[in-house]
């Protein structure tokens, strides 16, 4: 799958329910904000990320001394005018050199890979465009595993998982449940699966059209989730809890139990 980095920045909007480009895109940085690698999955999963402790530092990088406006903390209503802001990234935002192409890949009769002790289920069907993370946490590279194929998991390994959820559907999977409808739920939390399928299937997954090349893509986060942490619903459902708490505690939770390291896309027939 062609895909260039314009059309990543585009499922990265798509995903998280901002506005994300490329810095080298942006003639005007005033009042952007710099997407982290360690900031991806508090953005995507927690809508009250409050936008000051996100754009202080920023401002001053992109806009010199420039005084701010406003320097005391903003309300809850007002942090969630996150969702409006422009969020921009660096050029080396993606690892290029681990996508991988599963588009036109079946799932074989034997497919034993593991991951962080856990079957890891590959994204037959999709493309991988992976997110550069290696060195990016204090804890070191354990949590990914060591490069290159291989069918087994290695030590501090975490297992995988997927989600499809946008800023504006985060309410719903953190005060409710993962899966749509009238299915049950196991408590509040963080829900994703280790299965694609059921991620696909259940997920709020989001299509959005590119206005590159004016496709149709689906979009959806490939994920390691800390062993420690996480709980198994079922065979497809896993939790991270989130007690009820502040907005500071929630953050702890969702950065230390679930790591974004791939965006998978799937380009929708017309």
């Amino acid at each position: 799958m062609e895909v260039d980095k314009y059309i990543l920045t585009e499922a990265l909007s798509a995903i998280l329910g901002v506005t994300v480009k490329l810095q080298s895109d942006c003639n005007d940085l005033d009042g952007a904000i710099k997407l982290q690698i360690a900031k991806l999955t508090t953005l995507a999963l927690l809508k009250n990320e409050p936008v000051t402790c996100l754009t202080s530092s920023l401002s001053r990088l992109f806009v010199g001394d420039k005084k701010q406006s406003q320097e005391t903390p903003r309300s809850e209503s007002a942090s969630s005018s996150v969702r409006k802001e422009l969020f921009v990234i660096s050029d080396d935002f993606f690892d290029p050199k681990f996508d991988f192409d599963f588009t036109n890949m079946s799932k074989p009769n034997f497919d034993s890979c593991m991951r962080g002790n856990e079957p890891y289920k590959r994204p037959y069907g999709w493309m991988r465009f992976a997110l550069k993370v290696r060195d990016k946490y204090p804890d070191g590279n354990a949590w990914l595993g060591t490069e290159g194929w291989r069918s087994c998991s290695t030590p501090g390994e975490w297992p995988v998982s997927y989600h499809g959820t946008d800023l504006q559907g985060a309410a719903g999977i953190i005060q409710s449940q993962y899966m749509s409808g009238d299915r049950q739920a196991y408590g509040r939390g963080v829900y994703s699966s280790p299965d694609i399928n059921i991620a696909d299937m259940f997920a709020k997954t989001k299509n959005f059209i590119s206005q590159k090349n004016g496709n149709t893509y689906k979009v959806i986060m490939q994920n390691r989730i800390n062993p420690q942490i996480r709980e198994k619903k079922t065979q497809y459902i896993w939790l991270v809890p989130i007690p009820e708490g502040t907005s500071v505690e929630e953050k702890k939770i969702v950065e230390t139990s679930i790591r974004p390291y791939g965006l998978l896309l799937k380009k929708m027939e017309a």
